[in-house]
């Protein structure tokens, strides 16, 4: 059975991708480049799901990055097998983030998280874990406890409606679908 508070520690963070952009969603679901970092769209939980595994969330939206099977990243609303990214560091201390589940047939490379020159989200099929737009920075802005994320919570992402956090809740401490974290309690 599976605890219903939060045991992951994970951090709410800035990816900055050596391209010159911090990764960004948007509350449509989004995703692309920006300059701005003090953007709240720029701010994502890293939760991590397995070694060196991750779940990539946005903070805003509560939604998930994935990469289908086509090597394009969307987003979702519940944590699938799509929404699993190994994180790599590489030889220059930046941080890649590949598919767990997508690689190519032929030769086995991987698929990656990457920004092209424009800032533009590119195809995980067409990004090269040793050039710039797989390169990213995290930015650990604050340590957060998560929930783990289940693959059989359906429905649970949804907030329930009319819930509105409290005003000693900061909006960063709002994951996981709407439920509040309590920041009081460390382990």
């Amino acid at each position: 059975m599976q605890s219903k508070h939060p045991q992951l520690k994970g951090i709410v963070t800035r990816l900055y991708c050596r391209q010159g952009y911090y990764l960004q969603m948007h509350p449509d679901g989004s995703l692309d480049g920006t300059k701005d970092d003090s953007s709240n769209s720029t701010l994502f939980n890293l939760i991590p799901v397995g070694l060196r595994v991750v779940a990539i969330q946005g903070v805003k939206t509560g939604l998930y990055i994935a990469l289908n099977g086509e090597g394009f990243l969307y987003t979702s609303e519940l944590f699938t097998p799509e929404c699993k990214f190994k994180e790599s560091v590489f030889e220059n201390y930046y941080v890649i983030y590949s598919s767990m589940l997508y690689r190519q047939q032929e030769s086995g490379r991987a698929w990656f998280l990457g920004l092209n020159k424009e800032g533009q989200v590119m195809k995980g099929n067409r990004v090269k874990k040793t050039k710039p737009a797989a390169h990213f920075l995290p930015k650990p802005l604050e340590v957060a406890m998560y929930r783990e994320p289940s693959l059989h919570d359906v429905g649970e992402t949804v907030p329930k409606a009319g819930v509105t956090p409290s005003k000693s809740t900061s909006a960063s401490a709002i994951m996981n679908g709407g439920k509040p974290v309590n920041k009081s309690k460390t382990t």
